[in-house]
């Protein structure tokens, strides 16, 4: 079946993520056009999908490569009952779904890198940025979790300052994948985590992640702007902040930043 809103809308019927769908063919970016909607009162679970991006939003003001025809782009709009200081959460529980869902394809291979990013063999394989709108009561009034992920697309492709980092579940896989059925099965992973998080807190989910990642008890640098935090990776905590340990000692939480691992 094709990658189109009629059979989107048609598998994603009665469900809680994704029964509320526009799709385009077209976008600057899915999580502007999802913010301005959930700020209009689109309800929780309604999605945005997008053939293209042409402007696709990263971490840090980074532009994510959305060609179409190939990838995933799909934004989700949530309406949870937590505190704002709670709220990376959500982006570490997203890594989880996708880590989940491409270990069905690539067994063994998945891993998960602070705060956002899910790789395959060590390549960048998807995105995640989540932002947040506080109410006036000082609640979580929404949340817009983007999910970026390099499907079919080939590394000739790819452009060529990131083909050496990224990858593609079908240059992994050795195989096309559909990204309709991909789609489904994202969104219901998704929202199994997503109800989990909400009824049993976080502790799973942090257990799950740190399953995936890869960082835990290897020396890494953490860079945010003018900032370098380096040391030994001791694992997050449950506000979403990297906890590491420097060369004194001294137990630090890195809250925002590019982690990478220091070799040698």
């Amino acid at each position: 079946m094709d990658f189109n809103e009629q059979n989107l809308a048609i598998r994603l019927s009665g469900k809680r993520i994704g029964n509320n769908i526009h799709f385009f063919t077209e976008v600057e970016s899915t999580n502007d056009v999802l913010f301005k909607l959930a700020r209009d009162s689109a309800p929780h679970g309604t999605v945005v999908i997008a053939e293209c991006q042409t402007k696709g939003k990263g971490r840090l003001n980074r532009q994510w490569q959305s060609p179409p025809g190939c990838n995933i782009y799909a934004s989700i709009a949530l309406r949870p009952a937590m505190e704002p200081v709670y709220a990376p959460q959500i982006t570490l529980m997203t890594g989880v779904a996708v880590a989940d869902l491409l270990s069905e394809y690539c067994a063994g291979a998945v891993t998960l890198k602070w705060p956002n990013d899910v790789h395959i063999k060590g390549k960048k394989v998807c995105g995640i940025l989540a932002e947040m709108s506080a109410s006036a009561r000082g609640g979580v009034d929404f949340i817009v979790v983007g999910i970026g992920i390099n499907v079919n697309i080939r590394k000739k492709d790819f452009d060529e300052s990131i083909r050496n980092m990224a990858t593609s579940l079908t240059e992994e896989a050795g195989h096309n994948i559909s990204r309709l059925d991909l789609t489904v099965k994202l969104f219901d992973r998704f929202d199994d985590l997503y109800t989990r998080l909400l009824k049993s807190g976080f502790g799973s989910i942090k257990d799950a992640w740190l399953a995936y990642c890869d960082m835990v008890g290897k020396q890494a640098r953490v860079i945010f702007n003018n900032d370098i935090e380096s040391g030994k990776v001791l694992g997050i905590d449950d506000f979403g902040a990297l906890v590491i340990s420097d060369e004194k000692g001294k137990i630090k939480r890195v809250v925002a930043g590019d982690a990478s691992l220091v070799k040698g």
